[in-house]
């Protein structure tokens, strides 16, 4: 937050058209998005972040479902409820999750780089720094980083939660212009969508609590963790830091990341 003797200065992002213009963004996307039969994603969202990247905005990918790649390989049909088990998940999907981006990466020329991180990292004040050091040196190089929590390590005492929280705190840390979250819905509503009466929240102005607002979950159930509510909890994070977001479907994000008006937008703060 803006110290005492801070001034405002624009924002770099203001509104979703800003998007293409963007110095740095951080994408993030779902298990659900990428695992199992929507492995097939993985393609059309490389592409687009491609696309980004080419017009000369560094492009962060915080990508979920390590954990969920991992199921088929381990002989597993669900997510595992024992540390243990998700943990051989995660150590064996991260692998053939960044090998399957990179190996969409390959047809552009473009480079990935795996950040593994815990909530505990963050936390650490030499830690954060390395990590911050590492991810800028490698956007000034034109790697793209693929940023994922350390499932093989973090225990449910130092988890961030969700990736969802991830990916804002990896916006604060890089100083992003714009968060992009994707999932499975195209936009956040003032009700689970399936229910009668929901309405589609377009824009949340800066300090908006969506008071008498109910979300339910997103994602495929026993994929992901996140849900609407986990994406607002991390909007807010990352608006309250001057990075404004954007919530939508995965498939919509080339015309996210393209400036059109798609999904829920939720307005930041002026940075100081």
């Amino acid at each position: 937050m803006p110290g005492p003797n801070s001034v405002p200065v624009p924002n770099a992002v203001v509104e979703r058209a800003d998007i293409p213009r963007a110095r740095r963004i951080v994408v993030k996307v779902g298990s659900s998005s990428v695992s199992g039969d929507n492995a097939s994603q993985i393609g059309p969202l490389v592409d687009a972040l491609v696309r980004a990247y080419r017009r000369g905005t560094e492009v962060v990918l915080v990508s979920s479902g390590a954990i969920a790649t991992g199921f088929p390989f381990l002989g597993l049909e669900g997510r595992p409820e024992d540390l243990a088990t998700q943990q051989a998940a995660a150590a064996t999907g991260q692998a053939v999750l960044v090998f399957r981006y990179q190996k969409e990466l390959d047809r552009h020329g473009v480079t990935a780089a795996q950040v593994l991180l815990t909530a505990g990292d963050l936390q650490n004040p030499t830690h954060r720094v390395n990590a911050r050091r590492a991810m800028n040196r490698l956007l000034e190089l034109r790697v793209l980083p693929i940023v994922n929590e350390n499932d093989t390590v973090a225990t449910h005492e130092i988890r961030f939660g969700d990736n969802d929280r991830l990916a804002a705190l990896v916006a604060r840390q890089v100083e992003a212009d714009a968060l992009v979250l994707l999932s499975d819905v195209e936009a956040l509503y003032t009700k689970p969508p399936e229910q009668p009466g929901a309405t589609r929240i377009d824009e949340v102005p800066f300090g908006d609590e969506l008071a008498g607002v109910t979300f339910g979950s997103i994602g495929a159930a026993g994929v992901g963790t996140g849900g609407a509510g986990t994406k607002v909890a991390a909007a807010r994070l990352a608006a309250e830091a001057g990075t404004a977001v954007l919530v939508t479907a995965t498939s919509l994000v080339e015309r996210a990341l393209g400036g059109e008006h798609v999904g829920t937008w939720f307005r930041a703060a002026p940075r100081a």
